[in-house]
Parts: C-alpha cells; structure tokens; sequence
C-alpha cells in the first residue's frame, strides 16, 4: 500500500512541523536548500545558444537526491511545498526536473504560514510550477554569474588575486563608500543657537518656560559665531519684557506603524535589539518553519518572513480586534487601513505577524530561546499596534513679539493610542508635529496666557554648534537605502550585508560600515570602467525586470541579452586599458619586521585570503601567515599575543601559540584585570552599542564600568 502523498519541503524543521500536522499518510523530507545548481567550476552558461544553462547536482547533494526519487516510487502523488518566493520556485522546479515531474502536472503547493489550516488549504489547492517565477529567479542567477566570472578575473589581474565582483553587492559597496568620502571631505561650519528662561505670570502665580530665538523681522535666524550671538543676547537682555502673540493649539495625531515588512523587521530588530540582519532572518525563519512549544509540539509562529507587503488576511484584522477589546477596551480600536501598493512592490505575500495572536506568551518564554522570543514579541506587539487608534497630542505654541521671535512648545498627551503597548521616541513624535522646536521642546502643558500678557526674560544662553556630515551607514540604515533606491529585494538584503563584509570591502566597526581601503580601490575601478554595474539607477532597472519577468510582461533570454552584449563588448574594450593599481593602495601596514632583510612587512591578499609580506619585493620574497592580532599579551600565558580569529557563526578571540595556549574568548579583552577576582576584563556592549568592561568569569560583580573610549 503506497502512501497518500509525499511532500518535499527544504528544511527539516519544517519538515518537523508538517509531519505533525499530515499524519500517517505523508511522507515529508528536506531537500536541504537547493539540489542542483550551475557549476562551480566553469560559467555554466552556453551565451552563444540562447544563454542555455548547465546544471549539475550539487556536491554531496546525490545521497538526497536518490533519496527523496524511493520516496516518490512510494506515494500516490508528489507535492512540492517549498517557500512561497521565486527561490523556493525555482527549488520545486529544480526538483521536478530530477524527479521526472512534468512541468503542467498540479504539484506545486504554497504554505504563507505553516499551520493545520493553511497546510490544508494548500493541499487542497495544488497548482502547476510558475515558470514565471522560476525565470525570474534564473535570470537573477545567469545574470549574477554572467556579471561574476566575467568581471572577477579583471579585478584579479589590475588588483589583486581572490576578489570577486557582485552585480548587487558591488553597489551597496559603492554607496557605503561615497557615504564615507562624503564625510572625509565634509567641511564643518560653525552656528549658534540661542535659549531663553522665559516667565509668565507673577509671583507665585508665576511659571517658567524655555524659549528658542527662532527669526529676525519674520525670516528664519542664522548666527554664524559667538560675536553675533553676543550682540543678539544683549538686544534680548535688554529688553526685560515681551509681549505674547497669540497662542496656537493644535492636535496632532500619530497614526500606527504599519506591521513588518521585511526591510522594517531587519532595521527595527537592528535598532530596538541589537540584532545583525542576517540573524535576525536566521531566527525568522526558525520561528516561520516552526518550533517545538511544549506540549503542541512543533509549530510555525510567524508567516512568511521574506515580504514587501503590508496586507493581512482579513482573519488576522479580525483575530487583531477581539484581541484589543478584551486588552484594553474598544476605543483603542483603530480604523482598517487599506494601504496604497507602492511602485516596485511585489505583494506577493502578506506583511509578517504571528500565525496565533492567542498563544500563551509565558509558555512560549519558557519554549524559546530568548533571542526567539524577544524577536517573536516584537513582531507580535508591532502587529497589534498596528491595528491600534493612533495617539493624540495637544500641541501648544507661544511666540513672544518685537523684531526678534522666541518660540516654544509644548505637548501634552490626550490619548496614547498604540503607544500604550508600542513605544516609540519623543523624536517620532514631534515628527508628526508641524515646526517643531529643535531645542525647546517640552512635555506637559505650557502656561496658559493670551494673545498680548506680558512675559518676562529671566536670562538666556548661547550655544555653539557645528555641521554635521550624513552619519555612516549602519546595517539598518543600509538595507533602507537599499529598499529606498530598489536595489535587492526582501530576499536579498540579508545575504548582501553578509556578502560584502565576508569579501573585506567593508568592515563592520561599533555597528557602523566603513570601506577598507580594498573596498575603495574595486568600487573606485568599477565606477569609472564599469559604471553600469554600480549605477545604482541602473541596478534598480535590472530589479524592475526581473519583476516583469515573474509577471510574464518580459521574456527572460531577452532581458539576459540586453544586458549581456553591451557589458562584453565594454569588457573587451576596457581591459586591455586599466592599468594594474598600484598594490601599495590596498595594502595594509602591520608594524611586523621581516625576519630575512628587515624591512616592514605588509597584509596582502592572495587566491586564499590575506598573507604578510616583505614591503622589499621582489628583492625580498619573504611571507608569513596572517593572524589579526588586537595589540594585547595574552592574559593567560603572558607570551602570546591575542589574536581575533572567525568561527563558522562568529568572530572569538585566542592566543596566536594555540595549541601550546588554550586561551579563547567570544569578546574583545583588554589589558586590564578584574578588581575583584583577577581575571581578564572584556568589552561587551548594550543593545544600544554603548560598551562596558566585565569580568570574563563568573565573578559576582558583574558589569563594572563604562568602556573607555580609547578601547572602542
């Protein structure tokens, strides 16, 4: 007797969660990612015969490919049920090929979250692979390797071995890059700013207020250095009585955020939690696949992660109510909101909130691992906040008269709205708010007066302040921009922040990007050769067709063909013009002597990764391996220096004579001993970035002090 069905997912958590919903009838196994791919070890695409692709079964892939084939031979029907994106598309597609499935048989089934009801419903709805999609999906991969094993082997030859060139990646890179020579060359200018203890009333009746000058004669105020500023103090200081203007009220109201988004999930989970991007997909899809809770067993507690829409099922709205009335009463209640489709979004899935808005939360505390739980509860509070009434605030203003214009304001809260369970900073607020006041700005009420009463300078105060450049880029505001300018999509963001750090042209330094000097060197070669495949215009053009190639508006071979001719036809021209850049533009100083001739020794990169070298070569070939080190004796053996090493999942810290010392750790130490028990002092640092020393052992006194800033 043959099984009811066989379902093919890629994951074995997923695997886990469906087998409890399917029963004794279905067989589920994991493919494990992707089986079969172009090969690693040529282009794998024949341009000359219609850009036709070659491929192969993955290396170590055979075993599951001749595993899930007897598992086929023993149900009644295949199901692919790999995720709902083009990748999980062309994953069915990939495995229908091997597997032998034509492409119009109805195996296709789409889980958007992985519970009972939604499996059943997508049994009961199988479809035909979406070629569509799955082209699209291809496209991106030929283009990617087109752009990839073409352009790779020119940086190899006019910079330096091992580099590799990314048709997305090499963009994010360039604006990274631009961003810090904008801030390099960004030249400052002095400005002042002018307060004012302000009163109103007399007595004891009387109440104080701060004021900022704001305009002179009814035009916004620049003061440019401390001379004007003085002059205008004296002015104020002068005239010890003003005459109010007419105060104004306003209420401003603070609509909910909407629910997460891919690209809001990965830049709030970065600011609110400290999370990397690609961790905070890593747990994502943990808890979308599913996970074991207790008694229920496994299951999937988010829907699918990878989204650009803000739509929910009108069962979630509905569930989202219920749930507000009985928390905190129907007037926190807020409108449906039907949002405006914006141009390049795909909408293919809904936004990502919890699968069961009901669940116990102290059960699935105790289930998950803490990092799962703080990023599911924030999901989970942003969703219902976003179907919460907005805040209301009264807004005042008053504006004292003469040539010269104070102003303050202040805000008082009517009714918090979503922000009784969704925070969100007094900077949000006075977002809403219109011509806000930079410096005077106040909660609670301002004193009631008139259009006319009379108020009182008690003294005033300058400030110098000066310009500030854009800020670096963090791996929040990255992916925003990405979102922002259209390059990647929600599926590619978290791969290309890890892509570009991983290939050194960016290093990742108290949370802001920086370019190395590599970085530099490659973005600045593209730019004026290859400009076309850092133009971030253009980059965003080649996102728009795909999309029109997953919706059937464009024919892929064509859209690889448009962009391929010109691109190889620039690449044969211009590579025979660059001239090799000079390796003392990319190389690093390490205050390392070579042992052989006595001249400093170098970081260079190879085929596989950095090595030193003697700064005499050729003369002197002498080379050595590179170990990052931190400029501190280990605080184990006193010999050693300490080195900073990367595992598979993070970057720790040992002792460069390992194995003779042992000495590792997961943070930075310092050359400083704990008071209390002796041991190395390390650098840790808060959700918000700010650092602190600790003990590394378990010493009682825990957190000591903030971490100075020559140790950052």
């Amino acid at each position: 007797m043959k099984y009811k069905g066989f379902i093919i997912v890629e994951s074995p958590a997923k695997a886990r969660t469906l087998e409890k919903y399917a029963g004794k009838d279905y067989i589920i196994k994991a493919s494990m990612g992707h089986i079969r791919d172009l090969p690693k070890n040529r282009i794998g695409i024949d341009v000359k015969n219609g850009f036709e692709p070659t491929y192969v079964i993955i290396a170590n892939k055979n075993k599951v490919k001749n595993d899930l084939i007897e598992c086929m031979e023993k149900a009644e029907k295949t199901y692919l049920a790999t995720d709902p994106d083009r990748e999980g598309e062309a994953i069915a597609w990939h495995l229908a090929e091997i597997l032998g499935i034509p492409q119009d048989q109805q195996v296709r089934i789409e889980l958007h979250e992985i519970t009972p009801g939604a499996f059943k419903a997508a049994l009961e709805n199988p479809r035909a692979i979406n070629m569509e999609k799955v082209n699209a999906q291809q496209a991106r991969r030929m283009l990617d390797r087109l752009v990839g094993y073409n352009l790779s082997p020119v940086l190899w030859k006019k910079v330096a071995p091992g580099l590799s060139a990314g048709r997305v990646q090499s963009t994010a890179v360039r604006l990274i890059s631009e961003r810090q020579k904008e801030i390099d060359s960004f030249k400052s200018e002095e400005y002042w700013t002018i307060s004012a203890i302000c009163g109103h009333g007399s007595g004891k009746a009387e109440t104080q207020f701060k004021a900022e000058l704001v305009s002179f004669n009814d035009k916004k105020i620049t003061i440019k250095n401390e001379e004007e500023a003085e002059e205008i103090k004296r002015f104020l200081e002068s005239n010890e009585m003003f005459i109010s203007g007419e105060p104004k009220k306003k209420i401003n109201s603070k609509e909910a955020p909407l629910p997460y988004i891919t690209s809001t999930l990965q830049q709030d989970a970065s600011r609110r939690l400290g999370f990397k991007v690609i961790k905070t997909m890593k747990i994502a899809q943990q808890l979308f696949e599913g996970l074991d809770i207790g008694e229920e067993g496994p299951a999937g507690l988010i829907t699918y992660m990878r989204t650009d829409s803000t739509r929910i099922a009108d069962s979630a709205r509905e569930d989202a109510v219920k749930y507000i009335t009985e928390k905190y009463g129907s007037e926190y209640i807020g409108r449906k909101r039907s949002v405006k489709k914006k141009a390049g979004v795909q909408d293919a899935h809904e936004a990502i909130r919890p699968t069961d808005l009901f669940r116990d939360m102290s059960l699935l505390k105790k289930a998950l691992t803490p990092d799962q739980f703080r990023l599911y509860s924030l999901i989970r509070d942003r969703f219902i906040a976003s179907q919460m009434s907005p805040g209301d605030w009264l807004n005042e203003y008053q504006i004292p008269c003469g040539v010269y214009r104070l102003h303050t304001q202040g805000s008082e809260t009517i009714f918090d709205g979503f922000t009784k369970l969704y925070n969100i900073s007094k900077e949000e607020i006075a977002n809403s708010i219109s011509n806000p006041s930079e410096d005077c700005s106040q909660e609670g009420k301002l004193p009631l007066f008139s259009d006319g009463d009379p108020i009182s300078l008690k003294s005033t105060e300058g400030k110098q302040h000066f310009t500030q450049p854009s800020p670096q880029y963090t791996e929040a505001s990255l992916v925003k921009a990405l979102e922002k300018n259209g390059i990647g999509r929600p599926s590619t963001y978290a791969p290309i922040v890890e892509t570009i750090q991983k290939r050194d042209y960016v290093k990742l330094d108290e949370k802001k990007f920086t370019p190395t000097k590599l970085g530099n060197v490659v973005t600045d070669l593209l730019v004026e050769n290859f400009s076309e495949i850092v133009d971030i215009s253009f980059t965003a053009h080649m996102e728009s067709e795909l999309d029109e190639i997953e919706l059937g508006n464009a024919e892929y071979i064509s859209v690889l063909k448009n962009f391929y001719d010109p691109f190889i036809t620039n690449l044969k021209k211009v590579e025979k013009e660059i001239n090799r850049v000079d390796s003392g533009s990319i190389s690093e100083e390490t205050g390392e002597i070579c042992e052989k001739c006595g001249k400093p020794m170098i970081i260079k990169r190879g085929p596989y990764g950095k090595f030193l070298a003697c700064s005499a070569y050729p003369e002197c070939k002498s080379t050595k391996p590179y170990l990052e080190k931190i400029g501190l004796a280990c605080p184990k053996c006193g010999t050693g220096q300490v080195i900073q090493k990367k595992s598979k999942k993070a970057v720790f810290y040992g002792c460069d004579r390992y194995p003779e010392c042992d000495f590792t750790s997961w943070h930075r130490p310092i050359d400083k001993k704990c008071q209390f028990c002796g041991s190395p002092m390390v650098v840790k640092y808060t959700k918000s970035g700010k650092g602190y020393t600790q003990c590394m052992n378990a010493c009682t006194k825990k957190k000591q002090e903030e971490e100075p800033e020559s140790e950052k």
